[in-house]
């Protein structure tokens, strides 16, 4: 029965982690720009004069 329950905390904090990592990177802008980079690849740079 002790398995069990070091193994709820065990996971219960793992997906703590990863939801605090998220949060995270949500509040520094990584997920801002979605529309862009997968367009941009389609569209050459214009040449340089």
């Amino acid at each position: 029965m002790s398995v069990i329950i070091v193994l709820l905390l065990a996971s219960i904090s793992v997906a703590a982690l990863f939801l605090a990592a998220f949060i995270w990177s949500v509040k520094k802008g990584q997920f801002d720009d979605d529309y862009s980079p997968p367009r941009r690849i389609l569209f050459e740079d214009s040449p340089p004069e």
